[in-house]
Parts: structure tokens; C-alpha cells; sequence
């Protein structure tokens, strides 16, 4: 290999591709960041906000969450602008990257389906494509509803049967209400110049492992199959060399690496800018894949939702604090009335409790708080001085 990057060079290629340092085009807002990041996953959690809001604002600021909200699931007719769809998890991608994702529909196919969506019967099928057809778009509820009993998973075929469709791609998800998916036929939401499964299985994985690429600047194989996802990455150094990867040696790794040629001339011009002082999603995908974060921040990160209230370590809804192009403290948030609670603040040093301070207010006036109270603070001597920085902070 002939480039070989600092550990510092290969953290600053990763926040810049991420919209996380230096200048990013603000009059592109929400859609830019989509189209640099590729994907941003979704989450039903919303205790400060949920994870698909949190991501625009870690990068743009207190931009509106109506904002947002628009971005991502308002549309014209026949000109969408994003789908939703399984690429790293459930995602919200530009609409450009339909086509790419044909791998993953084919694959699906093959399967039958998705979940228990294999044992549903073409009738009901047919029926949710008709109805589709002949009323427009819809929700689940207006379907037939989605669930048999009121069990959080105890879905009905007809749930079942409308998430088969939408993994294999006869149905599309282009519209949230709420929280409600809405259904829709490709053919009637997808602009017609993308709605086409004509690029290969090879092909797809190329565009993959370079989109992944250029959102995450330099990487190792395993955060770039990850990424999207990508299963079955065979002969991988040829794949990232016709995606238009560069192999490098990043110091302290021990796997190989990639970067994109982008993040390459960067480094190389001496581009600097500003870091940006924020709140991350636990979602965030600067941070989703748990390997990369240790490597490239020496930060453990864990979400601790699903893990019983007496095994958490740091609380139920972390969110990594980046500053200065580290990750130097968490916070499990809360909201109570128009208070913001961290009712569990970590700090690495003393040197993050400013801004910590910081982070919270900015959290708290964006979802409309206009106090902010810590609870717990670890260490517990940090705890006066971030205590007096939140105060001053109002």
C-alpha cells in the first residue's frame, strides 16, 4: 500500500465525510445530508427526539423539526425524493439509490419474503396490490389493520403480507404519518427513470461499497459491507478498487483500509473548518457500526434500551457528545414539561463539561424546552461545574 494516514487523519476524514466538520451546504439542508450520508436510520424511541430528526440536527443545528419532517416524506406524485427501505436497517434513502438496492429486493424474492411474510397467501397479496391500485396510497390501519391482538408483534397477515411487498419491492414506502408507514406502487411514487431492477448483482454491490465510501471517507472492509449491509463481498480489494477506493495504512489498525479519493485530496490540501459541538443519535451512522467508533474514537457505544433498567451502565437512550472531533461524554435524556433532564451525564475530562453545557441547551431550545436539568454526573466531582455551566448556559 503507498498511503499511509495518521489515526488523527483518518478521524478527520470520517467527520468531514460525515457533514461533521467543515463547511457543509446548508441551502441543500436535509436532503443534502441525506445524499452525503446515503442512508439515516429509523427508530420508533423518541425520548429527545427520534433518531432520523436527531441526525439533521447533529450536522445543520436547531433546524426545524417540520423541516425535517418534510424533507424526508413529502412528495409530489410519481417524483419522490427518498424511500424508506432495509439498507443498513430500516432507512430513509435519496431516491437515487432505488436502483441500487435491487440486490436487496432480488434477494428477498428469492426468499419468499420477509419475517413471516413466506406464509401469507397470494390472495391477500393480490388483494393489497389491488387496493393499492384503486384507492392510492395507504397506511396499514386502512388496509386492514396491523395487528391481530393488541401484542406489540402479533401482526396480521395483512401487516405481514404489506412488508412481504415492500421488501421485494412491489409496494413502496415513500409517506410517514405519524409514525405510520404508507404504502404506495413503485410505479406510481418511484420517478420513472429510476424505476428499474436493471443493475446487476455486481454491479449493485460496486455502487454499495463506493457510496459507503464516500460517506465515511476511510474505512476497513468490515465498515464498508456494513454499511449497506453488503453480504457476500467476494474478492472484496477488487470490488473497492472499481468502486474507486484508494488502499491505504491507517496507523494503529490492524485491518486494511480504503479511503475515498475525496477524502484523500482533503487531507492533502490541508482543509480545515470547524468541529461541530453536538448530540449524537445512537443511530447516528458516524457511530452505528460499535467496531468503527471504538477504532476510530476509542468510544464503547452501546444502546442500553433493551437491556434490563438494572444492567445499564450509562442509561436507556445514550447519546454520544462530540466535540472537538472526539467523543468526549454521553447522555441519557429525558423530557419532562418544557425541562430537558440528563438523567445520567458520563464526561471523559473536565475539559467537556463546557460543552456539554453546550450540547443540552442547543438540544433543549431545538424540541422546545426552555430549562435544563442534570441529574446523576459521573465522575461526581465533575458534577458542580457542569451544574454551574448549564446555569450560565441559559
Amino acid at each position: 500500500m503507498g498511503t499511509i494516514l495518521s489515526a488523527d487523519e483518518a478521524r478527520r476524514a470520517a467527520l468531514r465525510a460525515q457533514g461533521l466538520l467543515g463547511a457543509i451546504n446548508r441551502r441543500a439542508g436535509v436532503s443534502g445530508v441525506l445524499r452525503l450520508l446515503g442512508a439515516v436510520q429509523l427508530d420508533t424511541i423518541s425520548v429527545l427526539a427520534r433518531s432520523q430528526e436527531l441526525v439533521p440536527f447533529s450536522r445543520l443545528g436547531p433546524i426545524g423539526r417540520e423541516a425535517i419532517h418534510t424533507a424526508f416524506w413529502t412528495h409530489r406524485p410519481g417524483a419522490a425524493r427518498t424511500f424508506e427501505y432495509w439498507s443498513h436497517a430500516a432507512c430513509v434513502m435519496p431516491v437515487e439509490e432505488w436502483p441500487m438496492m435491487a440486490l436487496r429486493r432480488r434477494e428477498y424474492r428469492k426468499r419468499g419474503g420477509v419475517w413471516g411474510s413466506t406464509d401469507i397467501s397470494e390472495e391477500t397479496l393480490r388483494g393489497i396490490t389491488a387496493r393499492l391500485a384503486a384507492e392510492g396510497p395507504l397506511t396499514t390501519k386502512e388496509l386492514g389493520g396491523a395487528r391481530k391482538t393488541p401484542g406489540w408483534w402479533d401482526w396480521s397477515d395483512v401487516k405481514l403480507g404489506v412488508e412481504g411487498l415492500l421488501a421485494t419491492g412491489e409496494v413502496v414506502c415513500v409517506e410517514r404519518r405519524g409514525w405510520r408507514r404508507v404504502y404506495d406502487l413503485p410505479q406510481r411514487a418511484i420517478p420513472e427513470q429510476l424505476l428499474h431492477d436493471d443493475l446487476d448483482d455486481h454491479a449493485c454491490s460496486v455502487r454499495m461499497i463506493a457510496q459507503a465510501g464516500h460517506a465515511m471517507g476511510v474505512a476497513t472492509r468490515s465498515d464498508l459491507v456494513d454499511y449497506y449491509r453488503l453480504k457476500n463481498a467476494k474478492n472484496f480489494p477488487a470490488l473497492a478498487e472499481e468502486a474507486g477506493l484508494v488502499p491505504v495504512e491507517v496507523d494503529g489498525w490492524s485491518q486494511d483500509a480504503w479511503a475515498d479519493p475525496a477524502a484523500l485530496a482533503a487531507l492533502e490540501s490541508g482543509a480545515g473548518g470547524r468541529h461541530r459541538t453536538t448530540l449524537l443519535s445512537p443511530f447516528d451512522s458516524l457511530i452505528w457500526h460499535r467496531p468503527r467508533a471504538e477504532r476510530l474514537f476509542g468510544f464503547t457505544h452501546r444502546l442500553e434500551a433493551y437491556v434490563p433498567k438494572a444492567k445499564r451502565i450509562h442509561g436507556y437512550y445514550v447519546t454520544p457528545l462530540l466535540h472537538g472531533g472526539q467523543l468526549v461524554g454521553r447522555v441519557d435524556p429525558a423530557r419532562e414539561g418544557r425541562t430537558l433532564i440528563g438523567r445520567q451525564v458520563s464526561l471523559a475530562t473536565a475539559k467537556a463539561v463546557e460543552p456539554m453545557a453546550r450540547a443540552l441547551r442547543e438540544a433543549a431550545e431545538w424540541v422546545g424546552c426552555d430549562a435544563v436539568r442534570v441529574e446523576a454526573v459521573e465522575p461526581a466531582r465533575l458534577a458542580p461545574a457542569l451544574h454551574e455551566a448549564v446555569a450560565a448556559s441559559g
